[in-house]
């Protein structure tokens, strides 16, 4: 009797053994598999890297998607619309399952909206409010904002420069049309109307945000006005960079005699400042703001059939389908 239950031990522990390891050697090939399945690809499309605060942007979005299990497919488009329409697509066929949007024209992107929506993928708008899409989530700086610390500054630097808030103004927009030139202008148009003493003398767009023809219109303004243009409140910094260009060649890039302000706080811009060449800029929360974009994104990906309006309002805190980063000066 144990001569023959020995031979049924050792069969027994080696049918063992090798279950194990079929168990082991299947959860290896499958592993992947499931990982794979888990795997949310999220697109991330901005509307230009021109300026140098959108390497952040790409950096951030990407490091915090991954971080959270997603494939990051990345571009940028140039400023260009079509090209943005071209990528966009591309996108959609390449299987992302969210893009996050920051469009190249405002005003006209509400077509790429429709045109992912059709394909039942969400669309998060990021930095550049769409004005007619049906966006899923928005998530952007409060525009706004900006253009009032750029006002208050102003009004500051005149009061401690000039001894009176009283002087022309230049406002210098970014692209035409586009909603967030619009937001910051206004908040810089809200000081002008309530200081009687400041005269706006030129409000002026700028087709791609280009610092060249920033220049270009500060040198035309230079011109008309024999040099008396007080001050310069501009969309972002590198128009900021454009006007100072042109205020350098006239000896009148210096902060005592010329108030300038900027948006987006870029290293140039920075280094103005400490130069005396500029008076201030906004630095806007690019962090927080492409965090909070990558999260909402994944968090939609990963679930399709749960209400995008809860997601947004549990990254907005409250606020729905609108999620907001504030800004902060720099300078002055």
């Amino acid at each position: 009797m144990l001569m023959s239950k020995q031979p049924r031990t050792r069969n027994s522990r080696l049918l063992s053994i090798v279950q194990i390891i079929g168990l082991f050697l299947l959860l290896l090939i499958f592993r992947p598999i499931a990982e794979a399945a888990e795997t949310v690809k999220i697109g991330f499309l901005l509307g230009t890297m021109q300026e140098a605060r959108y390497q952040t942007d790409k950096a951030r979005f990407i490091a915090r998607a991954e971080s959270l299990g997603a494939k990051v497919v990345f571009d940028s488009s140039g400023n260009n619309e079509l090209t943005q329409l071209q990528q966009f697509e591309k996108m959609l066929d390449e299987g992302c399952q969210v893009i996050v949007l920051q469009p190249v024209n405002t005003g006209t992107a509400g077509a790429l909206v429709r045109l992912a929506n059709k394909k039942g993928v969400k669309v998060v708008g990021y930095d550049r409010l769409l004005t007619n899409g049906p966006l899923d989530v928005m998530v952007m700086q409060d525009s706004w904002a900006v253009g009032q610390l750029q006002g208050a500054a102003m009004v500051q630097w005149f009061q401690e420069k000039r001894g009176k808030v009283e002087g022309n103004v230049a406002l210098i927009m970014g692209q035409p049309g586009d909603s967030n030139a619009t937001a910051m202008s206004q908040g810089v148009l809200d000081t002008i109307q309530k200081n009687p003493g400041l005269k706006l003398i030129a409000q002026i767009s700028h087709v791609d945000w280009s610092p060249d023809r920033a220049a270009e219109t500060t040198s035309n303004l230079l011109l008309k006005y024999d040099n008396r243009v007080d001050a310069f409140a501009c969309n972002n910094s590198g128009l900021a960079r454009g006007v100072i260009a042109s205020l350098e060649l006239e000896g009148l890039a210096n902060a005592e005699k010329t108030f300038v302000a900027g948006s987006d706080a870029d290293l140039q811009n920075i280094q103005y400042i400490v130069q005396g060449k500029q008076v201030m800029d906004v630095w806007k929360q690019i962090e927080p703001l492409a965090f909070k974009a990558a999260e909402i994104a994944v968090e939609i990906a990963k679930n399709p059939n749960k209400p995008v309006e809860s997601i947004a309002k549990a990254a907005s805190q409250g606020d729905l389908r609108f999620a907001t980063t504030m800004p902060k000066r720099v300078g002055l």
